[in-house]
Parts: structure tokens; sequence; C-alpha cells
């Protein structure tokens, strides 16, 4: 496996009897995942191996999966809660003013008057709008990251700059 790893999803429940498993904790399409191919699956015990992506297909808002030589529910029953791990070099360009969560995951934030409003720690998309989730003066902060309270996303500099909402950063 490349040494350029980054996370990329969690496997949650097998589906049916033949092996299918849902895919969680990701913001990637089936075509971006297909890209990838090869995977690193890691699990929670230290464990790791490699799988072979053979199918990714959306079901509802999940993302449903298949790889090589898991054929069964037991086998994919194996997996879950793994992590899936890949070559960031082998998914696509996200296009202008876009970037994959792998990418802004340890960003600096700051506000509009350059204050440190923490690092970037994961991105939640379980909302209607997607959510930053910064650690902030030892607590948990979730910060829109949409218009217009998203400023810049300067990712050579590894900074994001933010205008929260009044109060939020009172609560």
């Amino acid at each position: 496996m490349p040494t350029n790893l980054v996370f990329l999803g969690r496997l949650g429940r097998p589906h049916g009897i033949a092996g299918e498993i849902y895919v969680d904790r990701t913001s990637l399409t089936a075509e971006e995942w297909l890209a990838v191919g090869r995977l690193e699956w890691r699990g929670r015990g230290g464990q790791a191996r490699r799988l072979d992506l053979e199918t990714m297909k959306p079901t509802h808002d999940r993302l449903l999966a298949t790889f090589a030589g898991v054929r069964d529910r037991e086998t994919a029953a194996l997996l879950v809660g793994g992590e899936l791990w890949g070559d960031a070099a082998k998914l696509p360009d996200p296009g202008p003013a876009t970037a994959y969560t792998f990418q802004l995951i340890g960003l600096k934030v700051v506000d509009s008057a350059g204050k440190d409003l923490g690092t970037v720690r994961d991105m939640s998309t379980a909302t209607a709008q997607p959510l930053y989730i910064v650690d902030y003066e030892g607590r948990e902060l979730l910060l829109p990251a949409y218009e217009p309270f998203l400023k810049r996303v300067d990712l050579a500099a590894g900074v994001i700059t933010v205008d929260p909402p009044p109060g939020l950063l009172e609560l």
C-alpha cells in the first residue's frame, strides 16, 4: 500500500447475505471510491488488511460496498467498525473551490479578525448544512462550513477563515 493514505470512511453493518456492507462517515461519491479501488482496512484492535473494492453504490443516505473475497454476511460482519484508508493521489481533483474532508482535517480556524478558534478535528454532514468540528478552548465547537459564515479556505496556508454566528463562541 502507498504511504500517503487518508481516512475515507468507516464500515457499518452488513446488508443481505452476499457480503455487501454499508460505508458510513464518508463524503466521497461512489465514483470517487471506485477511483481509489485498493484500500487498507484498519480494525479497532490494531489489525489491518488490504481490501480490493469491487462495487460501490448509493443507497438512501449511505453507500453499499462489496470487496474481493467477501462473499457472505459472516465475512462482512468481521469488517464492521473498521476504518477504510486509501491513496489520496488516486482521488480525482475535487474541482475549483472544493476540498475533500481529509484535506480540511487539521487546518487552523480563525475568525475574520485573525483570532485563533482552534483546529478542525472532523466534519459533520449529518445536518442540513456541513459543519466543521473544531477543538476550541478545550471543548468541541460546531462551526458552519458554508456561506455567509465561511469566508475562505486556504489549503496551502493551512487556514480556514470564518465569521461565526453571533453568540456561538459564548455557548
